[in-house]
């Protein structure tokens, strides 16, 4: 049972979101959640509403090390830690990201697992090439991300339903570390800048989580957590410091996970 110390923004069907601040909220009881699936704002610039991206790479990882500890509080003995991160960035200098942040995370107390890498297929985008053709100073670009698997104290999950969902084309498909599919583009996600496709919290929670585990995202952004732990019968809370984006959750999870409108509060409006 996941209790709440603090008055949602939003509650139906088993999902929740809180408009609170990973860094000092205390919504989420200790040792409530089952999972964590997340994709932490990236530190390059971009333009969130209530997020500076732009921070010294110090203070992000000290940023990094704050949230990461709050999530560390939540979890289960149990628990289960997902994070999707950069494997590097050269945005203001050559930064080891990847390693960094899973370096904190250990640090912290999380154990590491293993690393999915996934290729969503970007290499498009690049605009940068240091020194074009030429080996004076050429930058290398991997267009991959990471998701980093991490556990609390038991790698073995040790209670929930042990009820699975998973078939088994996918099980042998997605234990195979190297996930190729499509990012999210914006208008996809309500216009969030940075959302990831429902491919990603998809495969983490069916693979890594029982029927009726308690997913959490304390990133919420445009909902894609918890639209997908809906739509796969898990509970499912979502931490979003930017009102905006928590209406932006909201409304997907009622156009494309159809939960049950007549269970949200008449403020709300969104039906």
């Amino acid at each position: 049972m996941c209790n709440f110390t603090e008055i949602p923004y939003f509650e139906a069907n088993n999902i929740t979101i809180f408009n609170a601040d990973i860094l000092v909220t205390n919504a989420v009881a200790d040792s409530s959640i089952d999972l964590i699936v997340t994709s932490p704002p990236y530190n390059v610039d971009i333009n969130y509403k209530s997020n500076d991206d732009a921070l010294s790479y110090d203070d992000y990882l000290e940023f990094s090390h704050k949230w990461i500890s709050q999530c560390f509080r939540f979890a289960k003995d149990d628990g289960r830690f997902l994070l999707n991160i950069p494997l590097d960035k050269n945005k203001g200098g050559q930064k080891p990201v990847g390693a960094d942040i899973t370096q904190i995370a250990k640090d912290i107390g999380w154990k590491y697992h293993s690393t999915i890498v996934w290729n969503e297929g970007n290499i498009s985008r690049r605009t940068a090439w240091g020194s074009y053709m030429s080996a004076s100073a050429p930058y290398v670009i991997a267009p991959v991300e990471l998701i980093v698997v991490l556990y609390k104290d038991s790698w073995k999950k040790l209670g929930g339903s042990r009820e699975n969902d998973i078939t088994k084309e996918e099980f042998m498909n997605w234990t195979n570390g190297l996930w190729t599919f499509q990012g999210q583009n914006k208008k996809g996600a309500g216009g969030h800048p940075a959302a990831f496709p429902l491919e990603l919290p998809k495969r983490c929670i069916k693979l890594l989580s029982f029927i009726d585990d308690v997913v959490l995202d304390p990133f919420l952004g445009s909902g894609s957590t918890l639209i997908s732990a809906y739509m796969h019968k898990r509970r499912g809370v979502g931490i979003e410091i930017d009102k905006d984006y928590c209406d932006i959750a909201i409304k997907r999870l009622i156009q494309e996970a159809h939960i049950n409108q007549y269970n949200i509060s008449d403020e709300l409006q969104y039906a």
